[in-house]
């Protein structure tokens, strides 16, 4: 950690502000404070840096917001955000010039590009005798500090859960500072509309705005929320998509207007009265988000590359026909319809949902895992380079700790199991809401008279299957023979 104890208290100091949209329990802006230096607070929008990958229209929408959000918090202690777009060794460099800092602090990040760029910027601000001082955030352990007895990484889940439980436990939040030192001197700073990250022609986010409040107040609300209620009972009800039974924090946590020590800390100290089993199933969640992390700092082509090479001689199937089915939520399929219309409508899909539909296109349609993820990373509110990939892979059968090829989700067995009511499917697949539970999960099943009261025309109202679910099984299977013949 960088020492003021040399440097002119009269000097600005740097914060960087990235995917740390939050001024509670952020380190870099919380020792930047206690210097006493005036602050010069800085959001950088970097999409130019070598490998950085440009938000999806999802994530911008919200990065918008969220940003409105900040400046006003920071605006309310008596600071200012300044927003600067470029290369981030660029722009940093530039504001030290601009204002004399001898002090830059940032919170740290994890995937490969962002790390190589920051790396970057510390060895030039090194050669300029600018103190740096970076810290912890976005992860309860660094991706580094778990190893496995050999000091290897974790490829398999239930090991690295009982590491990271053995680990030292995470840090209590810091809290945020009550009055920010503004730097007096006028810097120039973007204007947040001249960045055009919301939609204009057509506005497709109006679902978006119905369903999400970013920002870090809004992050809070909706983990007390959680605490309050549907964690008792998380454990059985988290796959049901008709339940408001899961968290909805993780585009809070993609965006750090929330972070993982908070939400730790809060199941530990409010002495939820949730059985023991129900808190701890959420805290493996939390724990698979680090996995995703761990493998991705230890595997920096996870975004690009199956981490089981054996998949490289896959034949995945091209054309777009059924992709576009699958993307448009028109397969024929309710509960995989369902999903990718949520997903389209709301910028989230619930998980077990997610799950589901993402093995529909890798399975069902044999079409290659990154086109799903490409679609994903562009839809997603809560789209995440780690989680967004090692969940693909998984879905995939190619990742760590995957989950068999052979594992076909059937998609009307899963909705049956987990939408009884068919509740979930009515709400997103309106078409269907006349029939009644059991033909709607399978609407080529039902009666003449029934889809006829329904007002169903199967092939006109609603798709009739893309593929047929045992055939396409099989074509899968087979198809990972061939694969295992080639390798």
């Amino acid at each position: 950690m960088a020492s003021s104890n040399d440097r002119n208290p009269d000097l600005p100091a740097i914060v960087l502000f990235r995917h740390d949209l939050r001024l509670a329990d952020n380190r870099a802006l919380r020792e930047a404070a206690d210097t006493g230096k005036p602050l010069v607070l800085v959001f950088v929008f970097d999409e130019m840096s070598e490998g950085i990958r440009k938000l999806g229209g999802a994530r911008r929408w919200w990065l918008h917001h969220s940003l409105d959000a900040l400046t006003k918090s920071i605006g309310n202690a008596g600071g200012k955000l300044i927003l600067r777009a470029g290369p981030m060794v660029d722009v940093v460099l530039d504001l030290v010039e601009e204002t004399g800092a001898d002090m830059v602090f940032w919170n740290r990040r994890y995937d490969p590009p962002a790390i190589a760029a920051d790396k970057d910027m510390k060895k030039r601000l090194d050669e300029q005798d600018i103190a740096t001082a970076s810290f912890e955030g976005h992860l309860l352990h660094e991706p580094w500090q778990i190893r496995t007895g050999s000091g290897g990484f974790y490829k398999v889940y239930s090991p690295f859960w009982r590491a990271l439980v053995a680990a030292s436990e995470p840090r209590a939040p810091v809290s945020r500072p009550q009055k920010l030192r503004a730097f007096a001197k006028r810097i120039q700073s973007d204007e947040l509309a001249d960045w055009k990250l919301l939609p204009t022609r057509p506005d497709w986010a109006g679902g978006l705005r119905e369903t999400w409040t970013p920002g870090e107040d809004a992050a809070h609300a909706a983990l007390n929320a959680f605490l309050s209620s549907p964690i008792d009972g998380y454990g059985e009800n988290r796959d049901r998509p008709d339940l408001p039974s899961t968290s909805r924090l993780s585009p809070h946590l993609a965006h750090g207007e929330i972070t993982p020590f908070q939400i730790w800390h809060a199941l530990e100290t409010r002495k939820v009265g949730a059985p023991a089993s129900d808190v701890e199933k959420f805290r493996k969640e939390v724990a698979w988000r680090e996995f995703s992390y761990h493998l991705l700092f230890h595997n920096p082509d996870l975004g690009r590359t199956n981490f089981n090479r054996d998949f490289d001689d896959f034949p995945w199937k091209g054309g777009t026909k059924t992709r576009h089915a699958w993307q448009q939520g028109q397969t024929g399929y309710p509960l995989i319809d369902a999903g990718m219309r949520e997903l389209w409508q709301t910028g989230w899909v619930h998980n077990r949902v997610r799950m589901v539909a993402a093995s529909f296109l890798v399975k069902h349609l044999l079409q290659d895992w990154r086109l799903g993820e490409e679609w994903f990373w562009d839809t997603l509110v809560d789209a995440d380079p780690a989680s967004n990939t090692a969940n693909w892979q998984w879905v995939a059968g190619s990742g760590a700790d995957a989950a068999p090829y052979f594992r076909v989700f059937n998609p009307i067995l899963q909705g049956v199991k987990f939408d009884p009511d068919a509740t979930y499917v009515h709400k997103f697949v309106p078409e269907l809401d006349r029939l009644a539970a059991k033909e709607t999960h399978e609407p080529w099943k039902g009666s003449p008279e029934a889809l006829s009261k329904a007002g169903v025309k199967l092939g006109e109202t609603y798709p009739v299957p893309v593929v047929e679910h045992s055939s396409a099984r099989d074509q899968a299977l087979q198809a990972y023979k061939d694969m295992k013949g080639h390798s």
